[in-house]
C-alpha cells in the first residue's frame, strides 16, 4: 500500500507517524513546497523574537527521524490532483501514484487588494522565509504597520513588540480578535496592548501603500496617513486549496470530509486547515484554522487509511492567546447561541473577564480575559455537554463556581449512568 502525504506541516507529520506505526511494511511518501525541514509556522514568532534559531522551528529535531521511520520526502509543489487516476502532477512534469492519499496542505495568507501590496516592504508573516525577511526589517526603533489583529496578528504582534519597533496596528473590525472574543473582550485587550505603547486603529483600513523617500506611506481610512519601514499583511489565511479545483473533490470554503476525514473519493482524506468539517457545537461545517484542529483530524485520518475505526467528534472551536502577557480564551458558541442566554463578569481595571453561554442549562461556549484557572473545566463542561440543572442558576449568580459545578454535575451524571 502507498500512502502520499501532500503537505508536511503538523498534520501531515502526526499522520505519516500513525500511518507508519500502524502499518509497518507500507510506503508512504510526504510532500512539502517549501526548501526546509517540515516545520511549525506556529514557532516563527518565537524565531522573530530571537528565542529559538530556525532549526528551533522544526518539528522533530532529529534530522534522522523521517528516514528512520522509512518516510521519504518529496520537495515539491502539487499542480493537480487527478483523482481517477490517483496521481498527482507536481511542477517540473514529475508524477506520483498513490493508493491512498492524504491532503494537508494547511492555509495561505490571505492578499487584501490593496494598492502597494506588492511593494517590496510588504510582508505575509507565513514561512521561514518571511521570518529571514522581517528579521532583516524590523530593526529596533523600526517604524512597522501591522494589517490586522486576529488571532494570527496578535501572535505576530507580540513577536514584534519584543523587537523594539514603533508599532502600529490596523484592524478592520471594530475590536481586536474579533472573531474570537466579544466586543467587552477585544475592547480590552487593546487597551491592554495601547497600554504597552503599541498603536491600534480599530474599524479602520489600509487603503494604499506607496513608495516614500525614508520607507513607505500608508493611507488610511479614519484620514490618518502614516510613513513607516515596514508593513505587515496579517490579514488571515484560507483554505490552501487552489489547485484542486479542477479535480472533481467536494469542495466548498474547504474540501468536505466526513466524520473520518474522508473525502468524496473514497482513498483521499483531508486533515486541519484545508478541511471544511462539521462543527462540534452547531453540526454545521465550518473552517476550523487551528493546529489542535489539525492534529486530532490527522490523527483520525490515519487511522482510517489504515482500516482503523474511528470517528470525529466534530471539531470545536478553541483559541488561547497570550497578547503581551494577557492571556485570554474562547471555547465552543462564545458568541452565544440563538434563544440560549448568558451571564458577564467584568472588571475593567483589573483586566479581568469571563462570560458564560448557555443554551437550557448546557454551557455551549465561554469567553475568558484575564485568567487562565477555568479554562480546562469549562472547556471539559462545553466538550461533554453536560446538564448542569440547578447548577446553571449557581453559574448565572456566580461564573467563577464552574469548577464546583463541573465536579457536582460531572458526579450526578456519572451516578445517573450507573
Amino acid at each position: 500500500m502507498k500512502h502520499v502525504i501532500l503537505g508536511n506541516g503538523p498534520a501531515g507529520v502526526i499522520a505519516a507517524e500513525i500511518i507508519r506505526k500502524r502499518a509497518p511494511h507500507d510506503q508512504i511518501v510526504m510532500i512539502g513546497s517549501e526548501d526546509s525541514p517540515p516545520y511549525s509556522r506556529m514557532a516563527i514568532p518565537y524565531l522573530l523574537m530571537g528565542n529559538i534559531n530556525e532549526s528551533g522551528t522544526y518539528l522533530r529535531k532529529d534530522s534522522d527521524h523521517y528516514q528512520k521511520l522509512r518516510i521519504e520526502q518529496v520537495h515539491g509543489k502539487v499542480i493537480a490532483v487527478d483523482i481517477k487516476a490517483k496521481k498527482l502532477e507536481l511542477e517540473g512534469g514529475q508524477s506520483i501514484q498513490f493508493d491512498k492519499l492524504l491532503i494537508a496542505t494547511g492555509s495561505v495568507p490571505v492578499q487584501p487588494p490593496i494598492p502597494g501590496i506588492d511593494l517590496p516592504a510588504v510582508h505575509p508573516c507565513w514561512t521561514l522565509e518571511d521570518a529571514r525577511a522581517i528579521t532583516n526589517l524590523a530593526k529596533p526603533g523600526s517604524r512597522v504597520l501591522q494589517m490586522g489583529a486576529g488571532f494570527i496578528g496578535c501572535i505576530i504582534l507580540e513577536a514584534l513588540a519584543s523587537r523594539k519597533v514603533e508599532l502600529t496596528v490596523v484592524e478592520m473590525g471594530d475590536r481586536m480578535v474579533p472573531r474570537m472574543m466579544t466586543s467587552v473582550a477585544g475592547g480590552m485587550i487593546k487597551k491592554w496592548v495601547e497600554d504597552k505603547g503599541v498603536q491600534v486603529h480599530t474599524s479602520t483600513k489600509v487603503e494604499a501603500i506607496t513608495k516614500a523617500n525614508s520607507g513607505l506611506t500608508v493611507k488610511l481610512s479614519n484620514g490618518k496617513t502614516l510613513e513607516v519601514d515596514l508593513v505587515i499583511s496579517a490579514t488571515g489565511v484560507r483554505p490552501n486549496i487552489a489547485y484542486l479545483k479542477s479535480s472533481g473533490l467536494e469542495i466548498q470554503t474547504g474540501i468536505l470530509v466526513n466524520e473520518q476525514m474522508q473525502t468524496s473519493h473514497p482513498d483521499i482524506y483531508a486533515a486541519g486547515d484545508v478541511t471544511e468539517s462539521i462543527d462540534f457545537s452547531t453540526g454545521e461545517r465550518i473552517v476550523n484554522a487551528i493546529q489542535p484542529n489539525a492534529a486530532e483530524q490527522a490523527r483520525i485520518a490515519a487511522i482510517a487509511m489504515t482500516a482503523g475505526e474511528v470517528e470525529s467528534l466534530g471539531a470545536l472551536q478553541i483559541n488561547v492567546l497570550d497578547t503581551l502577557g494577557l492571556i485570554s480564551s474562547s471555547f465552543g458558541l462564545w458568541s452565544g447561541a440563538q434563544g440560549g442566554d448568558h451571564v458577564e463578569l467584568v472588571d475593567l481595571q483589573q483586566y479581568k473577564y469571563l462570560r458564560l453561554e448557555f443554551l437550557g442549562d448546557v454551557l455551549v461556549g465561554a469567553t475568558c480575559v484575564g485568567s487562565t484557572e477555568h479554562i480546562g473545566v469549562l472547556r471539559g463542561l462545553i466538550q461533554g455537554k453536560i446538564s448542569l440543572g440547578e447548577w446553571k442558576e449557581v453559574l448565572m449568580a456566580d461564573p467563577t463556581k464552574a469548577m464546583s459545578a463541573y465536579l457536582a454535575a460531572g458526579q450526578a451524571q456519572s451516578a445517573w449512568m450507573n
